[in-house]
């Protein structure tokens, strides 16, 4: 799905926000805690059952108003396989509830690696002669500050999918300034970043809205950075967190 199908939900659902899907065991109310361990025992397999029957009721109760959801990893990779089969239930409920899906992922690797993950979260795996989708997300988020060799093989598995990433530009946390505010030469890091994420974006944009296939990960933390990088960056579609 391209950035115009995104848009395409903000419009219909009148609302821009994401719902993040990072649950903790302790975190989930008590009685959808109590109901998986008493069927599954106090464990990573009822600790995993609690998130997706979890998630499955914030999905529920959200896919009318909101437009999509961001499921971050790491919060099912503590889990083990029990965690990641309750990521993949996630996922497909929110697509059956006909929500758009952002697998919040960072992935940042080089070469195979970053083929391999392209394939797991985005194109799905070749095994004889048929493609098994398996995490079959719309989007996922990258760490680009390994240079291209990290990002053209997640563009390579969008572009056949109509698929799109994005790309961490002005991060949202505290530190985010000890690399991503410094000076090379006579520009700042991070507009050096926004410039790549356009040149990975080139002759991608959408038909109707106009947006590249690659967006950016610009934190509302920083809202002079935000600005500008709005101006630098016209046909990209932003992900902000941390407003």
């Amino acid at each position: 799905m391209s950035f115009d199908v995104l848009q395409e939900k903000i419009i219909e659902k009148k609302n821009p926000t994401v719902a993040g899907l990072d649950p903790k065991p302790e975190q989930i109310p008590p009685h959808i805690l109590q109901a998986a361990y008493h069927e599954f025992g106090e464990n990573l397999m009822g600790a995993a059952e609690a998130v997706w029957q979890f998630n499955r009721g914030l999905i529920d109760a959200l896919c009318d108003i909101v437009p999509a959801v961001k499921p971050q990893s790491a919060y099912y990779e503590r889990l083990g396989w029990h965690g990641m089969i309750a990521l993949e239930q996630t996922i497909r409920y929110a697509h059956g509830k006909g929500m758009y899906v952002i697998a919040d992922i960072k992935r940042g690797d080089i070469g195979s690696t970053a083929s391999a993950y392209a394939e797991g979260w985005l194109s799905g795996v070749k095994i004889g002669e048929e493609t098994f989708k398996t995490f079959d997300a719309d989007c996922v988020t990258l760490n680009g500050y390994m240079g291209s060799d990290s990002i053209n093989p997640f563009l390579k598995a969008a572009q056949g999918e109509d698929k799109c990433v994005f790309v961490l530009v002005k991060t949202s946390n505290p530190s985010s300034g000890e690399l991503q505010d410094m000076v090379a030469g006579d520009r700042v890091v991070y507009t050096v970043m926004a410039e790549l994420v356009e040149r990975w974006g080139k002759d991608t944009q959408g038909s109707k809205y106009g947006f590249s296939r690659v967006g950016a990960v610009t934190g509302a933390t920083y809202p002079s950075d935000l600005r500008r990088l709005r101006k630098q960056m016209p046909n990209t579609f932003f992900l902000v967190p941390g407003y």
